[in-house]
């Protein structure tokens, strides 16, 4: 016989459905009257059995929520009603009536689990002690059913834990990769700044030597009544390449770029010069602003050398300049494979070394530097039909003002403070 317990015991108005184990005909209609007297909340569906087949039978067929049973019938007995019901459906109610019972065995019967136990000369007390089975059994089946469900949880809880241990051990793992991974980027930046600063140094006395040359050489020109437009670009570009290498030795020890000499500037002067040192077109009017004219050029340098990496020839790289109000905007343009907007955020950034950005890693954060200790910006723009932009806002001379040298100079370092916050 399988075993099926009770999840639902009825509620008032439901049908409660009673296995009357009795073989006198008399005592079955008793019980009946009785409980039909009684006015139950439920509705008694009584099914009435005298022998144990159709006892064992009722069990499976008739699924009853509670059993009556007589303690003692023919080849058949209580005990042995009690422990098939239980067999059957493991929580049911079992209330026990017999004609007479002794104390042990009225005892032996509730040590057992029986539910109850009546006397057939007390059946006016069945009422009471059905309601009683009922509710205890309810309970039961209630307080069963939350067990359950916190063993569930429980276990639903174990595996949680055990996937938070696992995440954990994840995360541990993750933590010591990554601490791991900044420690390295930290050695590599640290040799990068060691060989820049090395580098720095090994250039800036060949570079002051030839300098010093082209200084010489230009007198030596001038002496004899002579004029060389390609010994002042050498001198320029010897000019250029030293305040580079000072510059990359200042960035090495994580300091700004700071010195700016303010000066009036032919602004159309100064890009032509770059535009003829590396053969890119140059458009721009007549315009003077106040500025540094060697950090200016540096900051145009960085700029076309760049294009010039993404783009392979001067013909695909121009400078235009211009005046929007109170502004003068230089565009750097270039029709090269462009710039993605996820890269736009990160060129200016020092090392940051990206093809698409064309950044050798301190040509653009320089030239950011210097541009904002001009009191200026730079913006990176997709150029119309492919390639990238870029524009350097600075600061444009107010021809309206009479300015005294002084208060130029001041102006200039005005821009340069700016630049440093």
């Amino acid at each position: 016989m399988s075993s099926h317990p009770i999840t639902h015991f009825p509620v008032a108005g439901e049908t409660l459905r009673i296995l009357h184990l009795e073989d006198s005909l008399i005592d079955q209609e008793l019980l009946s009257v009785t409980l039909e007297l009684a006015q139950l909340p439920w509705v008694p569906d009584i099914r009435q059995v005298d022998e144990q087949a159709g006892y064992l039978a009722a069990l499976s067929e008739f699924r009853p929520h509670v059993v009556i049973s007589d303690y003692s019938l023919p080849g058949y007995d209580g005990l042995s009603a009690f422990v098939a019901a239980r067999e059957a459906i493991p929580n049911l109610p079992f209330i026990m009536v017999t004609g007479a019972m002794g104390e042990e065995v009225a005892v032996e019967t509730l040590r057992r689990g029986v539910t109850d136990y009546l006397l057939k000369q007390r059946l006016e007390m069945l009422p009471q002690a059905l309601m009683r089975a009922i509710a205890e059994a309810t309970e039961k089946v209630r307080r069963e059913l939350a067990e359950g469900e916190i063993r569930a949880l429980n276990g639903a809880l174990q595996i949680r834990l055990h996937e938070v241990e696992r995440l954990n051990k994840v995360a541990e793992e993750r933590r010591l990769q990554l601490e791991k991974t900044a420690q390295q980027l930290e050695e590599s930046l640290n040799l990068q700044k060691t060989f820049l600063a090395e580098t720095s140094h090994e250039l800036r006395t060949p570079l002051t030597a030839l300098l010093g040359y082209l200084h010489r050489v230009e007198r030596e020109v001038s002496a004899l009544g002579g004029d060389s437009q390609t010994l002042r670009d050498a001198r320029r570009v010897a000019e250029n390449m030293t305040r580079l290498v000072n510059d990359l030795l200042q960035l090495s020890r994580g300091e700004l770029v700071q010195s700016i000499e303010p000066h009036f500037v032919n602004l159309a002067e100064l890009l032509q010069a770059v535009g003829r040192d590396y053969g890119v077109a140059v458009q721009s009017p007549e315009i003077e602003l106040v500025a540094d004219p060697g950090r200016l050029t540096q900051v145009f340098v960085n700029l076309v050398s760049n294009a010039l990496r993404l783009c392979g020839e001067p013909g695909k790289v121009s400078i235009h300049a211009r005046t929007e109000g109170r502004e003068v905007v230089v565009g750097v343009v270039d029709h090269g494979p462009g710039i993605p907007d996820d890269i736009k955020a990160r060129i200016f950034d020092k090392f940051y070394r990206g093809k698409e950005a064309g950044s050798a890693g301190l040509g653009l954060t320089i030239a950011q530097q210097v541009v904002q200790a001009h009191g200026g910006r730079i913006e990176v723009l997709d150029t119309p039909g492919g390639g990238a932009t870029f524009e350097v806002h600075l600061p444009a001379l107010d021809d309206d003002e009479d300015e005294s040298w002084d208060e130029v100079w001041d102006k200039g370092w005005e821009h340069g403070d700016e630049g440093r916050e």
